[in-house]
């Protein structure tokens, strides 16, 4: 599509488009045409600037992929840690999720992922496999098997799938990306697995509180997800068990102390511009806990996820709607937002 709008004595000038396509990136050039006086009149000469470039936002207000570090999920930059790696995965020319990951650690901090109706929908299907961006030595091998170490243990050695266990707990969950096989795939990437309990904590409570992030996606629009595993508080000593997983037995792999998810939900003018918002967080040691209704407990406000982590969460919204936003701490004030 080619479109030429034209401005008369002005400087600086402005143009306005119309019928743009969401989600794309469009070129252009200013030019300048000067005409001749007097017995040059009949002349002129065209001058024309450097080709530039924009991006429409997305159909849902959201900025398009090529400017990512407006998305509103993100988290601030990580730091300069050598062992830190981060990534994101797309379908197309549709985001699916991005995360930090420790190859030191074998543990994404954080995955923060938007969330909507379209996403969401279909059946589990997936098989486990090796993070094709990342080196198989960063990773630990649980495509062939899960773990293989039970709740208790720190090897395989006697290992009984009756008894308690740990799973291949998902962070961006696998039901969060079920309506859309390609982006399902990538859910099974072993960088988004975590050793966790199963019985009494992934298919408990976590999972309890992962269906009630899904009940809470706007109508029409979009619930931005961060989501992680952490060792440690910052600032914290808290002791740390490993495990030596059936197919990686050589490399230890810690278990989580907690789990966490910080949402958000933002209002919108005509222009696509953030106006209001609503967060909230969630924070769970990583135990097993005989009431799986009781997630809702554990609601916090985004403020004090972030001092346990370290992280900051929610960047790109505007600083004063950011600030507002993550002092909430109550789930009915964020379901009804």
């Amino acid at each position: 599509m080619t479109q030429t709008a034209y401005a008369t004595d002005s400087n600086p000038f402005s143009a306005t488009l119309s019928n743009l396509t969401p989600g794309t990136t469009y070129y252009y050039k200013a030019f300048a045409t000067v005409y001749g006086t007097g017995d040059y009149a009949s002349q002129s000469q065209t001058f024309y600037s450097a080709t530039m470039s924009f991006s429409t936002p997305e159909a849902n207000g959201e900025p398009a992929l090529s400017g990512k570090t407006g998305w509103l999920e993100l988290p601030a930059e990580a730091d300069n840690n050598s062992s830190y790696f981060v990534d994101w995965f797309s379908s197309g020319e549709v985001r699916n999720y991005s995360y930090l990951y420790d190859k030191s650690t074998y543990t994404s901090y954080w995955v923060a992922y938007p969330l909507t109706e379209g996403h969401i929908g279909g059946s589990r299907n997936g098989s486990w496999s090796a993070n094709p961006n990342l080196s198989q030595s960063s990773q630990i091998n649980i495509w062939d098997s899960s773990y293989g170490v039970n709740y208790g243990s720190t090897t395989s050695d006697g290992y009984d799938s009756s008894k308690e266990i740990y799973a291949r707990g998902h962070q961006i969950p696998d039901a969060d990306r079920s309506g859309v096989s390609s982006m399902q795939t990538q859910a099974y990437y072993a960088t988004n697995s975590t050793p966790q309990i199963q019985n009494q904590f992934n298919g408990g409570i976590w999972n309890s509180l992962e269906t009630a992030v899904r009940g809470a996606i706007p109508a029409n629009d979009t619930l931005y997800v961060a989501t992680g595993a952490i060792l440690r508080k910052t600032g914290g000593n808290e002791s740390i068990t490993y495990i030596h997983p059936r197919n990686d037995s050589s490399k230890e792999c810690p278990v989580p102390n907690y789990y966490y998810k910080v949402l958000l939900k933002v209002k919108r003018n005509s222009s696509g511009s953030v106006t209001s918002a609503s967060a909230i967080g969630f924070w769970l040691p990583h135990k097993p806990y005989s009431n799986s209704s009781d997630w809702s407990s554990y609601a916090v406000s985004v403020d004090q996820i972030e001092q346990y982590t370290g992280f900051d969460f929610f960047v790109n919204l505007p600083p004063d709607i950011q600030t507002a936003a993550e002092t909430n701490s109550s789930w009915s004030s964020f379901s009804s937002f």
